[in-house]
């Protein structure tokens, strides 16, 4: 991550799989009128999709530790409908924050530890209200094989970097999101060998 020529933190690979993020979100959430994204970082999907989706409320949280980063660029964008950022711990549960019509989070499940992925699932589990989403977006595995010789070099510097971290099993989270009452309504393709998951809760 660093600063963009504006000054505010700057993200290429978000600067990069936004437009396409976008092109599915636009369909995905039509019906949509909240959206929690857990792990916004640097606030480019945030404000992105907030500019781009007006009939949506945006609420971008991001770890304690991590708000300095979130922070400037959420405000610098003054959007009416995207609310000031959150701190969220996701393990921290019960969440501080009213549950909307949609979660969405980006390039984080294999970023965080295994315990902070199943909280999430869990928090979904006695949380979620009416028929909401649950989008993720990132690499992931099929059959415990990686999609690609790309996903499986970029596994290995999650794993150098941290233990905890890696590219997580399609089929394991897909199990915790049956398991928190969510059934998978897509799996689509997307570019850079990523996958954008939508569940619904049953």
């Amino acid at each position: 991550m660093s600063d963009a020529a504006d000054g505010l933190p700057f993200s290429q690979p978000a600067e990069n799989n936004s437009g396409p993020i976008l092109g599915q979100l636009q369909r995905l959430l039509e019906q949509a009128r909240s959206v929690v994204e857990l792990g916004a970082g640097t606030g480019q999907h945030a404000v992105a999709f907030a500019r781009a989706l007006p009939h949506l409320h945006w609420q971008p949280t991001e770890h304690p530790r991590s708000m300095a980063t979130l922070l400037p660029r959420c405000e610098a964008a003054a959007l009416a409908n995207l609310a000031p950022p959150v701190a969220l711990d996701i393990t921290a549960r019960p969440w501080s924050c009213e549950w909307p019509d949609a979660l969405y989070t980006a390039n984080t499940l294999h970023i965080v530890a295994e315990g902070v992925v199943e909280a999430l699932f869990a928090e979904c589990a006695v949380a979620a209200i009416g028929a909401s989403r649950l989008i993720v977006y990132g690499p992931f595995n099929y059959g415990g094989n990686y999609t690609s010789e790309s996903n499986a070099q970029f596994d290995d510097w999650l794993h150098a970097r941290d233990p905890q971290s890696g590219i997580r099993d399609f089929e394991w989270v897909n199990e915790l999101a049956e398991a928190a009452g969510y059934s998978l309504l897509e799996d689509i393709a997307m570019p850079a060998n990523n996958r954008l998951l939508c569940w619904e809760q049953r």
